[in-house]
């Protein structure tokens, strides 16, 4: 047994049964460090439920009310429902021993991008926030730019599938621009962002597409490539489907063009949004997973 794998299961819910859910749960399946203990949701009828019972796992239609009536707290609770419903999940979940991984734009939780590092994270922090799929996409880019060039101005835009973008997605677009123009802002340190979601009604559907735009003073079109390329190519580590299209250089004006297409069995390849996101939270999971081995593994030796 390595370090890399845990002592015991790291037993895991996900509340809500759409189009993420069931990628989750299909990703957690996928985990040599996870197991699913619990998928809720609200509709018994939901295609989620009966795909994740079709994986074996226990299912349930109370929602949050069947995850607090579990024998003892879960390790990982995904909360793939909405910002609202959030807010009320981790009410009623932050007196337990949970982490708890937020994919809805809440932003109650601390922001968290796997390839980018989190300030002020702690190793007792209980609720991260995956920000947005559009957050995801152009973060590592946008730090990587302030990370090595004086960044004036970032604009985020980010194009998803009217056919993937659910209710939940309808419901947040408020919250989801404030929550991914917020990240920008913490992530890369430039105070002047912006973040635009277009939701795309065009047929076939369009790829999940973020450019992110930049004013970069001063920066050469070959020195700015390297660093997008390298930022890109550690994000293609956990999202395979991540890819740097186009990386153009004009005066001060930076634009570079992403798309993601999804993998897996549950997602049509043009929701890469889901995908990069779903993506992101299953390494969290797996990182606390880890995290929690070391520290078992640890007091066995003392």
């Amino acid at each position: 047994m390595t370090a890399a794998e845990p002592v015991y299961p790291v037993y895991v819910a996900v509340i809500g049964t759409g189009v993420i859910g069931r990628d989750l749960v299909s990703k957690v399946h996928a985990s040599r460090l996870l197991e699913c203990a619990l998928v809720a949701g609200r509709n018994p009828g939901s295609a989620g439920l009966r795909h994740a019972a079709a994986l074996g796992y226990p299912t349930s239609a109370g929602g949050i009310d069947a995850v607090l009536a579990a024998p003892k707290p879960f390790d990982v609770v995904f909360d793939a429902t909405n910002a609202m419903s959030h807010a009320e999940h981790w009410r009623l979940l932050e007196p337990l021993d949970t982490l708890m991984v937020d994919l809805t734009p809440s932003r109650i939780g601390l922001p968290v991008v796997p390839t980018v590092p989190v300030a002020g994270a702690a190793s007792g922090t209980r609720n991260v926030s995956l920000i947005s799929c559009g957050g995801q996409a152009s973060i590592p880019i946008a730090y990587a730019l302030a990370s090595r060039f004086t960044v004036e101005y970032v604009e985020v835009v980010s194009t998803v599938a009217s056919t993937i973008a659910g209710r939940a997605t309808r419901l947040n677009l408020d919250e989801y621009v404030a929550t991914t123009q917020h990240a920008v802002t913490l992530f890369s340190g430039v105070s002047d962002t912006k973040a635009i979601l277009n939701i795309s009604p065009a047929v076939p559907p369009a790829t999940f597409r973020t450019a992110v735009h930049a004013i970069v003073p001063g920066a050469s079109a070959e020195a700015v490539g390297a660093v997008v390329a390298d930022a890109a190519r550690r994000v293609r580590r956990f999202v395979p489907g991540y890819d740097l299209v186009a990386c153009t250089v004009a005066g001060d004006r930076v634009v570079v063009s992403l798309e993601v297409i999804a993998g897996g069995d549950v997602l049509p390849r043009y929701a890469g949004n889901l995908d990069i996101i779903n993506s992101a939270a299953i390494l969290v999971a797996e990182r606390h997973a880890a995290r929690r081995s070391r520290v078992a593994l640890e007091a066995v030796g003392r």
